[in-house]
């Protein structure tokens, strides 16, 4: 079981006005070759909160960057057991919420705000090659087969420009996809962006990083370093050019950024080492470095299979 201290979930986050482009929502399948195997019950509920949100802000109309994530993380374990934890006000975590179960065989999950408020609503997955939406508490909606060719799912908020957001794919070649959200969970038909992505075997963002008011995306390579990917708001070519956001990273087992943890309105990432512990790196709010020293935040965190956000 991982550990975490708790507190009460309290704090202020940001909401963003963003502009639609719904010219680029020009289809609803995600089916990326053919339908596969039924899939198994998986249930999946939101996290109770021991408080509401203090209050919404208003970003300028020019950005694109979604409402910065609530910092929720979720973890399955090796029974297929969805665990959810909340920031506790303080840089950490409390303690764990059991909210489903039925994802052993789940390989990809990641969540979703489909509505803006900066909580999260539900997840995609891709179990047996088919990528399904499940809205928390309702039945997962199955959305199209053959995404066993994708070993990198994973939704970055807004990168397309629109409000809603979007998932990103990197096929097995090391091609890289951006599948358009609608708000619902359904997709619009993938569009490449990106090539030679196989180079790394991270990648996660949930917002704006760097400060310019456009979600990023960071990822590491196998040599261990960060790369921060700035977006643009353009879903043609999302990003701008890769800045080098930090190095010695080939220690982490898994990183993440479930959005703003400390709560200073800035995205984080949280990342576990091999040994079980997970550490805080605080987002600075520019592209490099990206993130501020560590701090260790809980044990026994190889309990988990996947984590997400």
């Amino acid at each position: 079981m991982a550990n975490s201290s708790g507190l009460n979930r309290t704090g202020v986050l940001s909401r963003v006005t963003v502009a639609a482009i719904t010219a680029a929502l020009v289809g609803t399948t995600t089916a990326a070759v053919a339908a596969d195997a039924p899939q198994p019950t998986r249930t999946a509920s939101a996290v109770q909160k021991a408080a509401p949100k203090a209050s919404t802000l208003a970003a300028d109309s020019a950005s694109t960057a979604s409402t910065v994530a609530d910092g929720e993380l979720r973890g399955v374990d090796g029974y297929g057991y969805m665990y959810a934890y909340l920031p506790n006000g303080t840089g950490g975590f409390t303690d764990r919420q059991y909210v489903g179960s039925g994802w052993k065989y789940t390989n990809q999950l990641t969540m979703a705000d489909q509505n803006g408020d900066g909580e999260t609503d539900g997840a995609w997955d891709v179990t047996g090659g088919t990528l399904s939406y499940t809205a928390w508490g309702q039945d997962g909606v199955s959305l199209g087969g053959g995404w066993g060719i994708y070993n990198k799912v994973v939704s970055t908020g807004n990168l397309g420009g629109a409000a809603a957001p979007d998932v990103l794919a990197r096929d097995t070649a090391g091609n890289l996809y951006l599948y358009l959200g609608y708000g619902t969970g359904k997709l619009a038909s993938r569009v490449k962006v990106g090539s030679s992505w196989n180079v790394f075997n991270q990648i996660t963002g949930k917002g704006d990083m760097n400060g310019d008011g456009k979600d990023d995306v960071i990822a590491r390579d196998t040599s261990g370093y960060l790369w921060l990917y700035p977006g643009t708001g353009n879903y043609l070519k999302p990003f701008g050019n890769r800045v080098k956001a930090g190095s010695g990273w080939n220690g982490m087992t898994a990183f993440v950024s479930p959005g703003d943890v400390n709560f200073d309105g800035i995205p984080d990432v949280v990342a576990r080492d091999s040994s079980g512990v997970l550490w805080l790196y605080p987002g600075s709010g520019i592209a490099s470095p990206a993130l501020g020293p560590r701090t260790k935040i809980g044990t026994g965190w190889n309990t988990y299979r996947l984590l997400f956000s």
